[in-house]
């Protein structure tokens, strides 16, 4: 019963909380209005998610939330400190070329936001197989390293939550 109800419950419960976002406020009516919401949608959806990903609500979600929000801190205060102090010619701008073991389109989406939304990174495209992330950085001293680091922090950690 509960399960016919909920189809995708991560996704009702993201559109809950948009919804009470949207609304800027937490009163019945809108908690009753979203949840109705958040129950309907991803079952109207469903035709178009026949092959849903299967994600692992786990630990490895909670430390790539973590580690996601830590460096985009961090990115900010090394972004303002590399235009504050650092002359445009001695800026090391790269496209850097990621081979990916991720599989899934919404694992590889996932990887691709992440990226965009570190600053001093943008993820440009995605190779027509799949296999590889074409992305820009602001400042690399060691491209091997920076790819290093992403396949690490990232990469990873989504191959445990998308598994």
């Amino acid at each position: 019963m509960i399960r016919s109800l909920l189809l995708h419950p991560a996704l009702s419960a993201l559109l809950l909380i948009v919804w009470l976002l949207l609304a800027n406020s937490v009163t019945g009516s809108d908690l009753v209005l979203g949840a109705t919401l958040s129950l309907i949608l991803p079952k109207v959806t469903a035709p178009f998610w026949p092959d849903r990903p299967r994600l692992r609500f786990s630990g490895a979600l909670i430390a790539f939330l973590a580690v996601v929000l830590f460096d985009i801190v961090a990115a900010n205060f090394h972004v303002a400190r590399v235009i504050l102090f650092r002359r445009d010619r001695d800026l090391r701008a790269r496209w850097l070329v990621i081979s990916i073991e991720l599989t899934t389109p919404e694992a590889i989406t996932v990887l691709a936001a992440t990226i965009s939304l570190t600053p001093g990174t943008v993820s440009s495209d995605v190779s027509a197989d799949g296999r590889a992330l074409l992305v820009h950085a602001l400042n690399v001293e060691d491209e091997t390293a920076e790819i290093a680091r992403i396949k690490r922090r990232y990469e990873a950690r989504l191959l445990r939550i998308f598994a």
